[in-house]
C-alpha cells in the first residue's frame, strides 16, 4: 500500500476551506507576478537599474545576445525582494562560485553514468508539467538507503569530467558538486523546454520554476536526524546560487514525528520557501494535487493516471512529443537520452535544439536530439535570445548536428572602482511574487536541496553557514547564537 494512504499527517491540518483560501492567495501572489511580462512599473525600473549596475560592474553585456537573459536576472531580483544592491551581491557571488568550480565544464563533460547515479539520489522529472506549464518532479526519499549513499560517496572522487577539482577555499564538498549538475539540468534543460511549449496560460512568460512531489513515507526519525547537517549545507548553497527555481512542494506520507523534524529545519529556510510547502494528509493528497496538476500528469500511486514510477525515464507529455522535430534514434521512439542536455538557438534564433552532452567512456558527446520552434517573451526578438543566463551562439540547421558544444562563457571581471549608480534607487520594498509569511507553516525545503540529507548517514552535526570572500558557503562545526537564513537575515536559535 502506498505510504500516502497510510501515513499520519505531520502537523495539525487546517480546515479545507482555510487551506483552499490560503492556497488561492499564495497563487495570486506568486507566478506569474514578478515574472517577465507581469512586472509592475517599480519592478521594471528595478530590472533596468539592475542591468545598468551589472554592466558598469562588468557582470553584464547587453548583446545581442545578452550575457544574462531577463528571466535569470529577475530570479535574483525576486530572491532579494527587488533590491538591486542585494541582487548584485548574490549574482556576483554566484558567478565567482560557478567559475571556481568550473560548473559549465562539469556539466558539458561529466560521465553520463555518474550523472545518472546522482539522479537516483535526487528528484526526478516525470516528463510532465503542472497546470501552469511548470515542470513536475517526483522525489521518493525511502529509496535512499545507506548502501546506495555509501556507493555514491565512494564514486564521487572517480567521476570523470574535464572540470578541475574545486579549490579548497571554496569549501564545496565534492559530493555536492554533482548536485549542481542536476540543478543545471533543471535550469538549462527542463525549464527551457517547458518555456518553448505554448499550450499554457501565459505562453510568452518564461518558465523558471519547478513543482515537486516529495514522498517521505517510510523514512525513520533516525534517518532524518542523521541527515540534518548536510541538509543545511546543501540548502544554503542551492539557495545562494539557484534562487527562485522552486514553486510548490507537496509533501506526501509525512509521519507523525515530522513536527520534530520541523523544529530542526525551520530556521534554515526563509518564510517565502516555507509558504510554498504543502504537507498533505491522506485525504488531502488527490484533491490538493488535482487543484495544481491535471490527473493525467499525477502518478498513479497518488491517485492520478500517469504511468511513472521512481527511477524510470520521463514519461513525456504528449505535447512535447508532438511539438518537437525528433532526430536520430529519437525519431522512431521520441525520448531524451540519459545524461545532461541543454537547449541552444539555431536557424538565427527561430528554433532551439536539444543537445545531449556529457561523456561516455571518456569520449565527449554532442548529439542533437530534436528541435522546437522558439518562443520569445513579449517585447523581445530573436536577437535578444540567451540561454538561461549565458550567451550561446546560434548555429544554422545544416551545421547544428555536428557543431561543437559552445565553450562556457568566461566570467566577466568585476570592476573594483566605485559605482556612479545608486542601486538603492532601483529598489522596491514590495515583493508581489512572495506569498504571505504565515501561509503553510510546514517543514521541508526544496526537494532538490533536501535530497542531500542522505549524502552521509554518519554526519549528524549541526551546521551554520559563513560567507566567504569568494562567495561560497563554508560549513562550521558549531552552531552559534544565531544562524544565517537563506535570505541573509539572522534568526535566533531556540
Amino acid at each position: 500500500m502506498s505510504p500516502s494512504a497510510t501515513a499520519a499527517p505531520a502537523t495539525k491540518v487546517k480546515s479545507n476551506a482555510s487551506r483552499a483560501s490560503a492556497a488561492k492567495a499564495a497563487l495570486e501572489n506568486g507566478y506569474p507576478h514578478g515574472h517577465l511580462g507581469h512586472l509592475t512599473d517599480e519592478e521594471e525600473s528595478a530590472l533596468k537599474g539592475f542591468k545598468a549596475y551589472l554592466q558598469e560592474k562588468g557582470l553584464y553585456q547587453p548583446g545581442p545576445p545578452p550575457s544574462h537573459d531577463d528571466p535569470t536576472l529577475l530570479r535574483f531580483l525576486r530572491a532579494r525582494k527587488w533590491s538591486v544592491a542585494d541582487a548584485y551581491s548574490q549574482l556576483k557571488d554566484t558567478e565567482e562560485w560557478r567559475k571556481a568550480i568550473q560548473l559549465d565544464v562539469l556539466y558539458d563533460t561529466i560521465d553520463v553514468e555518474a550523472y545518472e547515479q546522482s539522479r537516483k539520489l535526487y528528484p526526478q522529472w516525470t516528463g510532465r508539467r503542472d497546470r501552469r506549464g511548470i515542470p513536475l518532479y517526483l522525489f521518493e526519499i525511502r529509496h535512499l538507503d545507506s548502501k546506495t549513499i555509501s556507493a555514491y560517496e565512494k564514486s564521487v572522487d572517480k567521476t570523470y569530467s574535464k572540470a578541475a577539482a574545486p579549490p579548497a577555499s571554496m569549501h564545496t564538498p565534492p559530493k555536492l558538486i554533482r548536485l549542481f549538475a542536476l540543478y543545471e539540468n533543471l535550469t538549462r534543460f527542463a525549464q527551457p523546454l517547458c518555456t518553448h511549449l505554448t499550450d499554457r496560460e501565459h505562453p510568452r512568460t518564461p518558465i523558471t520554476l519547478s513543482t515537486n512531489i516529495v514522498d517521505v513515507g517510510g523514512v525513520s526519525l533516525k534517518q532524518f536526524w542523521n541527515l540534518k547537517g548536510h541538509m543545511q549545507a546543501a540548502s544554503q548553497l542551492a539557495t545562494a546560487h539557484y534562487p527562485e527555481t522552486l514553486d510548490r512542494i507537496f509533501v506526501i506520507g509525512a509521519p507523525a514525528f515530522f513536527s520534530t523534524v520541523w523544529a530542526w529545519v525551520k530556521r534554515w529556510f526563509d518564510p517565502v520557501t516555507v509558504s510554498k510547502i504543502f504537507i498533505l494528509s491522506p485525504p488531502e493528497v488527490l484533491p490538493v494535487l488535482t487543484s495544481f496538476i491535471d490527473p493525467a500528469n499525477i502518478p498513479r500511486q497518488y491517485g492520478g493516471t500517469l504511468d511513472f514510477a521512481w527511477g524510470q525515464a520521463p514519461n513525456l507529455d504528449p505535447a512535447i512529443r508532438d511539438a518537437a522535430d525528433w532526430e536520430g534514434a529519437a525519431k522512431d521512439d521520441p525520448a531524451f537520452p540519459k545524461g545532461p542536455a541543454y537547449w541552444r538557438p539555431v536557424d538565427g534564433g527561430k528554433r532551439v535544439e536539444c543537445v545531449a552532452v556529457g561523456s561516455v567512456d571518456k569520449v565527449e558527446r554532442c548529439i542533437r536530439v530534436c528541435t522546437l520552434p522558439a518562443v520569445f517573451p513579449e517585447g523581445e526578438g530573436e536577437a535578444s535570445v540567451a540561454a538561461n543566463g549565458a550567451a550561446v551562439p546560434a548555429v544554422t540547421t545544416t551545421d547544428a548536428k555536428d557543431a561543437p558544444v559552445p565553450a562556457a562563457a568566461a566570467a566577466a571581471p568585476v570592476a573594483s572602482e566605485p559605482s556612479t549608480l545608486d542601486p538603492a534607487a532601483a529598489t522596491t520594498a514590495t515583493d508581489p511574487a512572495s506569498p504571505a509569511e504565515d501561509e503553510f507553516k510546514t517543514p521541508l525545503g526544496s526537494p532538490l536541496v533536501a535530497a542531500t540529507q542522505e549524502l552521509s548517514l554518519q554526519d549528524d552535526r549541526d551546521a551554520v553557514d559563513e560567507k566567504k570572500p569568494n562567495g561560497d558557503v563554508a560549513v562550521s562545526e558549531k552552531v552559534g547564537e544565531t544562524e544565517a537564513m537563506p535570505n541573509g537575515k539572522p534568526v535566533a536559535v531556540s
